[in-house]
């Protein structure tokens, strides 16, 4: 990265900053991104470096495929089946803790047809707009980071789980979102590094792909060049609050005056949220992802194995397996159950000649809300904050409409779209 901000001792005067951006993952640098586009002078703090948390180690997928929110009744169901099996998608690590289960209370509550169906529209809509925004960074403005759309393909290996993922399928193309029914044998013609054992497949053409980490990396290139100032390293641990403003900002970097607080941070925003006066549901969940060299027979069109919840997307010369749910708190422990878990659950999807040379396995936090959507506004209770987080598994594709979203707040402009139902306090 270009520029990296030097220690400053804790009592020297504090630095101006017109808008302060906590995060530097893939929404924190697409809301610098933007709002530099606009016109703001922006600085970007991160406890870490620049897309070091999961936007670094994520899939790459762009799936407008998955605007389901994942509190579904059928969700639900599952949920209550996995929580406590240890190698299962979902996993909830027993705890006593009151936040966890407000959060539960409401996931159930949010688990119904209407909810589902109105917040699906809503992501569909979130992500076709990001989608575009892609298009103009790739082919307007030539930035390179590996963006391909070669479609997403859901396998299934039993047949109840198929006829449920083509009833998904049905809800997603009433609202635009396109998909094929495949056999197994037409599966293994569109890919054919595919297992044979498969009952069938569902084909999302207008899903893409890219390598996330060189993603983030190039835009915050490109943010720098736009004037935002990032400085990594840089751990916010208090502020000062006057009349319901955020009037300081101290940093183990030094502190920042700033004129609004844009709360990008991730899996750790509700924590930061409460020093700034605001209370926002949302858990952090855990998920993993192995990298490994590329096998002789590698699939060519990103993959998501329906019953196990793994996905599969080539990225360069590696193959890298990216899954599970894992609500733990803010717990970065390698749990070798769940690695083992995601490597075995491939073993009835792909053909399989060679044993995998793993070249990388990481683990991180993603910011999970109670609706599966995120939560993108203002706060009802401090007047210069703006928290943009919640994202879930679906941080890289809404991560430009969301940078969007958060300049036309900032310059008072209409986003053109109904985005109420992400608002701050919708569940207090």
């Amino acid at each position: 990265m270009g520029s990296v901000g030097l220690p400053i001792a804790v009592g020297c005067a504090a630095r101006k900053a017109d808008v302060l951006v906590i995060g530097g993952g893939v929404i924190g640098i697409c809301v610098a991104y933007y709002l530099a586009e606009s016109g703001s002078s922006v600085t970007v703090v991160d406890k870490g470096e620049v897309c070091s948390g999961c936007s670094y180690g994520n899939a790459g997928l762009l799936v407008p495929s998955l605007s389901i929110p994942l509190s579904s009744p059928a969700a639900l169901n599952k949920a209550i089946r996995w929580m406590f099996d240890a190698e299962s998608p979902f996993h909830i690590k027993p705890r006593f803790d009151p936040e966890l289960a407000s959060w539960l209370w409401q996931f159930a509550r949010a688990c119904n047809h209407k909810q589902v169906k109105t917040g699906a529209r809503l992501l569909k809509n979130l992500s076709t707009a990001s989608l575009a925004l892609y298009q103009q960074l790739v082919h307007v403005s030539k930035l390179e980071f590996g963006y391909q759309q070669k479609g997403v393909m859901v396998l299934y290996r039993g047949s109840e789980n198929l006829r449920h993922g083509m009833e998904e399928a049905e809800l997603l193309r009433e609202m635009g979102i396109d998909s094929k029914v495949l056999t197994g044998f037409q599966a293994i013609q569109l890919e054919p590094a595919l297992s044979s054992r498969l009952c069938g497949a569902l084909y999302f053409p207008e899903d893409r792909h890219l390598e996330p980490d060189v993603c983030v990396r190039v835009l915050a290139q490109e943010a720098e060049r736009k004037g935002v100032r990032i400085l990594p390293q840089t751990e916010v641990w208090s502020s000062e609050i006057t009349n319901r403003r955020i009037s300081v900002v101290r940093t183990t970097r030094g502190d920042f005056k700033p004129d609004l607080v844009v709360l990008a941070a991730g899996a750790w925003s509700a924590k930061l949220a409460r020093g700034f006066g605001t209370a926002i549901a949302v858990q952090p969940a855990k998920g993993y992802s192995i990298s490994v060299a590329r096998p002789s027979i590698r699939p060519e069109i990103p993959l998501l194995l329906g019953e196990t919840k793994v996905a599969v997307t080539p990225m360069g010369e590696t193959l890298r397996f990216a899954g599970t749910l894992e609500l733990s708190g803010l717990d970065l422990s390698l749990n070798r159950r769940r690695i083992d878990g995601i490597m075995r659950s491939t073993r009835d999807y792909l053909q399989a000649t060679e044993e995998p040379n793993v070249k990388e396995i990481w683990r991180g936090l993603r910011a999970v809300t109670p609706d599966g959507l995120p939560i993108i506004g203002p706060s009802n209770q401090c007047k210069n904050l703006i928290v943009a987080t919640g994202h879930a598994m679906l941080g890289m594709t809404l991560g430009p409409i969301t940078g969007k979203l958060v300049a036309d707040i900032v310059a008072g402009r209409d986003p053109g779209l109904d985005v109420s139902a992400l608002r701050v306090g919708r569940f207090s």
